[in-house]
């Protein structure tokens, strides 16, 4: 498998050492990056091919991954259509949506779009994904192992799916960490001495994840198993609803689709 990668930043080089990690040759991985320090980086970590600019390597490659900001994208586009022929084009740009970027690489198809989120980083993320139809189903098959280096994948039949996924898995994240900021804060206010508060917080998040995987069950049960009446935990979700938490997190999760949409028409501007 010859997967080359354009931009070698955070969530590629995750890729790349999930990769590596279940037995990808780092030669068999090409990364285009301009920085020299992350090149050496790259190269010394995983033993990739890492590379200044495109060039006639990347026409070798199975997939392309581009690995850059969606402000950029036009440009790193610009750069691999000489190159593109033969390879599945996987995006993890937020907000690129396929039609545009098969305008800006000349009409090519063979497109895959995906909305990783940052837990990638250490290869506990999610990711969602979208296929254009002219995907055959081993660059489908393609594009899941390499998203699977990092974690869990989701396939939608609906590209406008993803800006669903973009505030739900791909916000998500920044939900947990203010939900956490809160019950460390809530800790301290109640006496705990900050480094016990935080080891409390984050380790009561990582239990209940597990748990909620593990057992599959829906969450509202496993809430209700914790909830005894007239109990601690009843008194405190008493609280949440009666400040109907539940309606402002959902309110906000719909306002960052709705900036998800938004994004991808500015991004997608000639």
């Amino acid at each position: 498998m010859k997967v080359a990668f354009i931009g070698g930043g955070n969530m590629a080089a995750a890729i790349v050492g999930g990769l590596v990690a279940k037995g990808t040759r780092g030669e068999d991985l090409l990364v285009v990056e301009p920085n020299a320090k992350a090149r050496a980086t790259l190269a010394k970590d995983y033993g990739v091919n890492a590379v200044e600019a495109p060039g006639e390597e990347l026409s070798h490659a199975e997939a392309i991954v581009l690995a850059v900001k969606p402000q950029v994208m036009r440009e790193a586009a610009a750069s691999i259509k000489p190159y593109v022929n033969r390879a599945v084009v996987i995006s993890i740009a937020a907000g690129i949506r396929l039609g545009d970027l098969s305008r800006w690489l000349g009409g090519y198809a063979r497109l895959v779009r995906t909305m990783p989120n940052t837990p990638a980083l250490v290869h506990a993320g999610v990711t969602g994904l979208y296929a254009d139809p002219a995907v055959s189903e081993g660059d489908r098959r393609l594009a899941d192992t390499l998203m699977n280096a990092v974690g869990a994948t989701v396939w939608f039949d609906k590209e406008t799916d993803l800006d669903a996924v973009v505030a739900v898995s791909g916000s998500g994240p920044a939900y947990v960490f203010f939900a956490m900021e809160s019950l460390e804060a809530a800790a301290r206010e109640l006496g705990l001495a900050p480094e016990k508060a935080r080891t409390l917080a984050l380790w009561t998040f990582v239990g209940a994840a597990k748990l909620a995987i593990e057992r599959n069950e829906d969450p509202a049960k496993l809430r209700a198993n914790v909830t005894s009446k007239g109990g601690t935990t009843e008194r405190a979700i008493s609280v949440m609803e009666a400040s109907y938490v539940r309606e402002k997190i959902m309110e906000a999760v719909k306002a960052a689709a709705q900036r998800s949409r938004e994004l991808g028409d500015e991004f997608g501007k000639d």
